[in-house]
């Protein structure tokens, strides 16, 4: 009799130390205020309902706690312009759930997206990570811009078709945000991004390739990068960021974005073993053989937000 007793007292302590690991991990990712991700150039938030721009990211910060909102603004159109779209959604879940503040995490173009809303709308925002963003512009777009300079024939045509694929993954996503891939383009360049940055230069790094402020009018300030190009012979759009890359000559880069030009704020890291689109998990999750898991490492992030009682 004592040993039946004993055995289920013994099972029972056995189940709950192997709970315990699952109970600790259940709020891992739970912020204060939601989180908001927000999608770079020709983006979307879900294609059909289907197909996820982050991909597989969503729902694992969900499953730790998080409360996630998935942007989708205009595929391609200005910073500002961009901004102004997520401040309208932004204020628009503010009116409808009640929410404070929001943590903005945005990839590439999301990046300076976030920041204009940070700007002008600090009321809004209770932190910002850019995730591959090219703060100091890319040298792809400045590329473009010189071999599409202003009067050429080539300009309109190239930049109508993708204003066209724009308009296409905005209506897979449902949304009708205008295009308007010259006014992308202008803001992706070098000079472009430098007169940004004069008019909203919150958590910009003094330096050439130092780290800005970590804290702006009550704003937190982090940036993620990586620097690899070439990551996965399965993955097909490793071919399109490897011409990219060559542009960057001996600069590391991850196919669209300079190592320094990532940085913002905090800089967390900004070498991971990823292109630019291994940071937000594509395509299909595909990525280096060895490389962090992009999920893991905004998992992470949000866990150090949680921890800021962000």
């Amino acid at each position: 009799m004592m040993r039946s007793v004993l055995a289920r007292l013994l099972g029972v302590l056995l189940c709950l130390f192997a709970a315990a690991p699952v109970a600790a991990q259940s709020g891992y990712t739970q912020t204060r205020h939601p989180i908001v991700l927000v999608h770079g150039l020709l983006g979307f938030d879900s294609l059909l309902g289907v197909y996820d721009y982050w991909y597989g990211i969503p729902s694992q910060l969900r499953s730790g706690g998080a409360k996630v909102y998935v942007a989708s603004v205009a595929a391609a159109n200005s910073s500002a312009v961009r901004g102004e779209q997520l401040i309208r959604d932004l204020d628009h879940l503010r009116a409808l759930y009640g929410h404070a503040k929001f943590n903005l995490i945005g990839h590439s173009h999301g990046g300076p997206t976030i920041r204009y809303v940070a700007s002008v709308r600090p009321d809004l925002v209770a932190s910002v990570t850019s995730v591959g963003a090219p703060h100091k512009g890319s040298k792809v777009a400045d590329a473009l811009d010189a071999t599409l300079p202003p009067g050429s024939p080539l300009r309109p045509l190239v930049a109508g078709f993708v204003d066209a694929l724009g308009g296409f993954l905005a209506f897979l996503s449902g949304n009708s945000d205008p295009q308007y891939a010259l006014g992308a383009l202008a803001s992706l360049n070098t000079a472009g991004s430098t007169a940004f940055n004069t008019r909203h230069p919150q958590g910009m790094p003094a330096s050439s390739c130092g780290e800005g402020a970590a804290t702006v009018n009550g704003v937190r300030y982090y940036s993620i990068g990586g620097t690899s190009v070439l990551t996965n012979i399965f993955d097909a759009s490793d071919a399109l960021l490897g011409a990219g890359g060559l542009f960057f000559g001996f600069e590391a880069n991850d196919g669209l974005v300079g190592r320094c030009s990532s940085h913002l704020g905090v800089v967390l890291r900004d070498d991971y073993g990823w292109n630019h689109l291994d940071e937000v998990n594509q395509v299909l999750a595909l990525r280096g053989l060895f490389a962090s898991d992009p999920v893991s490492v905004l998992r992470a992030q949000a866990n150090r937000l949680k921890n800021a009682g962000l």
